[in-house]
């Protein structure tokens, strides 16, 4: 009660002055609101946007703790410290070691995540005299869990500078903006900081210190090889569990997929987006094995190793999976209306798997197909609605013919 109280008199010594919204995010992030709402007006219930945010940071822990494992796993791979997990519970993948190479090496890319987004919405919010949202909250999780663990600190921090301010606060805060936060920041590392995006020296931790050594260490992803139309040396195991290299939390495809259950089961997530957008990938997978199963193109194009990759195969190798489930899902910037989610995340699948294929230097998509489909996001729902308000009038004068 002690701290309670304090922050309480605080809240109230400095009501009215700037410095308020400060002192009132402090104390509703550590407790519930002192006032609540008691006429009959209003519609009570148990959620709000502090436990929205919470859930959806749940779902992602497992994500985290694994990226923690595997971080520190694929450089033991590559050193030959550790041989190749044969299983999920394989005792090479789920040892102590591996964990805390992963640790030390992500846990400082959480702290400037949230440091850095939430010091600017602190700052904003005494400038502009309202309330700190807590929509940062699951933003601060997902940035650390979408970039490569070896990426600069002092990187991480300008981007998350720039998504925050760029991509949020000049719409508004919370609840305004258009584009999703957490793939604004992504999108400014891979154009401003491309070298720090891609390629085979920046997933595997240490291997861009030891480039161009008698240890070096390589560790392109399964998409940047088969871009290179490279043979797959991963089995569907090891992708499906995520025993493979990439962004710290979008490799283990069963994870993701149990998050997904999670947030449809607690009503957070969408699942017609989710769906969606796993049947417009499987589409586009399909029509491109079509392409070469008719002999449209051949081995030597540069587009065939991704293009002839089993169409299912998509959905669990890359940042699909993780994309839909956590990003394309987001509320502010997705479709709101039920038939445009099921347009809005369709388009999210096709176009995410059309541009992995046809642009081998970016073979990831889903994070350009996912920024794109927010813009257009309101268009759909505009031309859901003015189609619903026609097929109302229309059965109306009907109804009126008739009587």
């Amino acid at each position: 009660m002690g701290l309670k109280q304090n922050l309480h008199n605080l809240k109230e010594k400095y009501k009215g002055t700037k410095m308020a919204p400060a002192f009132n995010a402090i104390h509703t992030f550590l407790y519930l609101p002192n006032e609540t709402t008691h006429g009959g007006t209003h519609i009570k219930a148990a959620d709000d946007l502090k436990r929205t945010m919470n859930i959806v940071i749940m779902a992602l822990i497992p994500c985290l703790i694994f990226g923690m494992f595997n971080a520190g796993y694929q450089h033991n791979l590559q050193t030959e410290v550790v041989s190749k997990a044969t299983s999920f519970f394989s005792g090479e993948f789920w040892n102590m070691d591996n964990f805390l190479i992963g640790f030390i090496k992500i846990l400082p890319l959480v702290i400037v995540s949230y440091g850095v987004g939430l010091a600017i919405e602190f700052v904003f919010a005494v400038i502009k005299g309202h309330e700190v949202e807590e929509g940062y909250l699951v933003t601060g999780m997902l940035v650390p869990l979408i970039v490569p663990v070896d990426l600069p600190l002092w990187m991480l921090a300008v981007a998350v500078a720039f998504g925050v301010v760029i991509g949020k606060e000049v719409f508004g805060g919370t609840g305004m903006n258009i584009l999703n936060p957490a793939l604004t920041i992504r999108a400014f590392l891979f154009f401003a900081y491309p070298t720090w995006m891609s390629g085979d020296k920046v997933w595997v931790e240490g291997a861009v210190e030891a480039a161009g050594t008698a240890d070096a260490i390589s560790g392109e992803t399964i998409l940047g090889s088969l871009a290179q139309s490279q043979p797959l040396n991963y089995s569907v195991s090891d992708m499906f569990f995520g025993f493979i290299p990439g962004s710290v939390g979008e490799t283990s495809t069963l994870l993701i997929l149990l998050g997904a259950l999670f947030l449809i089961f607690t009503k957070i997530g969408s699942w017609r987006i989710i769906v969606s957008s796993v049947i417009g990938a499987l589409v586009m997978g399909f029509i491109f094995n079509q392409v070469v199963a008719m002999g449209w193109i051949g081995e030597t194009s540069k587009f065939y190793g991704l293009m002839s990759l089993d169409f299912w195969k998509h959905l669990i190798i890359g940042g699909f999976a993780f994309g839909a489930v956590y990003m394309a899902t987001d509320p502010v910037t997705a479709s709101q209306t039920n038939k445009g989610k099921w347009i809005y995340g369709f388009f999210i699948g096709f176009l995410s798997i059309m541009i992995r294929v046809f642009n081998p230097a970016y073979p990831e998509g889903v994070m350009l197909a996912i920024l794109l489909m927010n813009v257009f996001a309101p268009t759909i729902d505009h031309y859901v609605v003015q189609g619903n308000v026609k097929r109302r009038l229309k059965r109306a004068k009907v109804k009126v013919q008739n009587t």
